[in-house]
């Protein structure tokens, strides 16, 4: 066999990415992971100690999906031999008056995954070093958690390599041509395949342009942001304290999410979800601390016990969708060109699910999930105004 023929190429190696082609060797194919970075690499969406698991969602179908995503999580964990999930529960806090926060609580209550609901006296008696404003509610998600998402990312690759995948990284698409096979070439060789699987995270608009298609996608630069605990310990994993959500608490437009001091030893991560906009090979020009005054302006209203300017600023970055859904498809015009994007900064969790439609998708395979809300023809309007 030409060591150049696969039969299937998967662009981007981030946890998406890098989870299709673990799906499609596990299915026999022979794979070839392309990533233009040098692996590891700090530049996309994927890299970082920890992202938060959950189950609470606003809509139900990523509920739905997060049961099956638990399930692969584990079994990865037990392939790998590595500790990938630790459960913390998660603390989601809002206003009845909120529509976010009641679709959040009626997921969880719809959906029977275990959770609590909490007085404001069980909040103050679990919580002290917590403030809860008053007309605001919370509840526990008791089955979210951390995930070591640099773990998880070097256990699939891992994984891939062998079950007999490929991966080449430091490679750049230079350019692809669509039929079939599709041939695509990098600025180290020329590859051929059946089908291509697309998960360029922040670059997979300007990849997609080549082929007529343009997406909808935006990319924002975020901060991480880590907090310093003025008794370390407060907030911390080995003190039970959970992950958090804030449903647009103090005014803020986007959530605000918190994990617990565990990474960094005396810092709490706490994160806005949202930032700047900006292009992917110039995040680092993009300067905007707008993201930063509000999370310090919640910081020391709701975490006494945290120090209200971060210690640590790290970036990472988000492509969003209008509608914040992913984009799970095949190429309106090029059938075995599959597109993975836009995962709107909540993607990591689902990777497994993810990974394994992605690779139904290029195996002509019925999908084990209704991908109606993940459809191309959702933009169709702002597509016709792109094109």
């Amino acid at each position: 066999m030409d060591a150049n023929n696969f039969d299937c190429i998967v662009l981007g190696a981030g946890i998406q990415g890098s989870y299709t082609a673990l799906h499609l060797a596990k299915n026999k194919k022979r794979t070839l992971l392309v990533e233009q970075f040098v692996l590891p690499h700090s530049r996309g969406s994927s890299h970082g100690h920890t992202r938060i698991i959950r189950k609470a969602y606003e809509q139900d179908y990523y509920t739905r999906m997060m049961s099956e995503c638990y399930q692969l999580w584990a079994q990865l964990e037990k392939e790998a031999n590595v500790q990938i999930y630790r459960n913390t529960g998660m603390l989601i806090v809002g206003k009845e008056d909120c529509s976010a926060f009641r679709s959040l609580r009626g997921t969880l209550l719809r959906n029977n995954v275990p959770m609590e609901v909490l007085s404001p006296e069980q909040f103050a008696s679990r919580f002290p070093s917590v403030r809860l404003p008053p007309g605001e509610s919370a509840v526990i998600d008791k089955t979210a958690g951390v995930l070591h998402a640099d773990r998880a990312l070097k256990a699939v690759q891992d994984l891939f390599r062998g079950l007999g995948g490929v991966i080449h990284d430091g490679e750049k698409v230079v350019d692809f041509t669509p039929g079939s096979p599709i041939t695509m070439t990098t600025n180290s060789g020329m590859y051929r395949a059946q089908s291509l699987v697309i998960t360029a995270g922040p670059w997979a608009k300007s990849v997609l342009a080549r082929t007529g298609l343009q997406l909808p996608l935006q990319v924002l630069r975020i901060n991480v942001c880590y907090w310093k605990e003025r008794i370390p310990g407060t907030y911390g994993i080995g003190r039970h304290f959970p992950c958090f959500i804030g449903v647009k608490q103090h005014g803020a437009k986007h959530e605000i999410y918190g994990l617990p001091s565990n990474e960094y030893p005396g810092l709490m991560k706490i994160c806005y979800h949202s930032g700047s906009e900006t292009e992917p090979d110039e995040r680092d020009r993009q300067t905007s601390q707008e993201d930063i005054a509000i999370l310090s302006s919640f910081v020391s209203k709701s975490f006494p016990g945290l120090d209200p300017t971060p210690a640590v600023v790290e970036q990472c970055m988000y492509t969003v969708t209008p509608d914040s859904d992913f984009i799970l498809d095949q190429h309106p015009s090029h059938s075995n060109i599959i597109i993975g994007a836009g995962f709107s900064g909540h993607g990591f969790k689902l990777a497994p699910v993810v990974g394994k439609i992605l690779c139904e998708l290029a195996l002509g395979k019925t999908p084990s999930f209704d991908l109606s809300p993940f459809r191309i023809t959702r933009f169709q309007s702002l597509l016709k105004s792109a094109l």
